[in-house]
């Protein structure tokens, strides 16, 4: 199973103070709507200020995800469902999300956590997606990674000596 090796549990993280939009397809409403759910339920935990945008599907996650971030939050949550069908579609759409993600928090330097669920059949995502009876909740993931990501991102910028080993000036 994708899920082995993964934290038992996800820690506890205080987002207070930080914005989070999450973006969401509106494709496979059952499972996208379980991924919903699980990143607030994450973020509402953290004390994370957040907004939810819905999107027509998977392939517009990168561009709503950069103008999100580029007005100003902290972090983004990414969320879609691509099923693998009869045509070449399935990797189109699936490589043009990942790629597009993965520029976006390169380009803005702050996280995207990555929740697009790309699976073979509708059963996988239905385990994966947080629902009664799911073996995985792959929202309440991304969301946690996104505020992880942000934290420590913040942590790394407020004391950029602590990366060298480099002592602080004295006060």
């Amino acid at each position: 199973m994708a899920g082995s090796g993964a934290p038992t549990q996800l820690s506890p993280v205080d987002g207070s103070g930080l914005t989070v939009v999450v973006v969401a397809g509106t494709w496979h409403d059952e499972i996208t709507n379980g991924l919903i759910a699980g990143a607030s339920r994450v973020l509402d935990e953290s004390g994370a200020t957040h907004e939810l945008v819905r999107v027509p599907g998977s392939f517009e996650l990168p561009v709503v995800a950069k103008a999100a971030l580029e007005a100003g939050a902290d972090a983004v949550v990414a969320l879609g469902v691509i099923i693998r069908g009869g045509t070449p579609h399935f990797e189109y759409v699936s490589s043009a999300a990942t790629d597009g993600l993965t520029r976006v928090a390169l380009d803005t330097g702050k996280p995207v956590g990555f929740g697009v669920l790309t699976l073979d059949d509708e059963q996988q995502g239905l385990d994966r997606a947080g629902l009664p009876g799911s073996k995985e909740d792959k929202g309440a993931e991304a969301a946690h990674a996104a505020l992880a990501t942000a934290l420590t991102l913040r942590a790394l910028r407020g004391t950029p000596r602590a990366l060298t080993g480099a002592a602080a000036p004295a006060p």
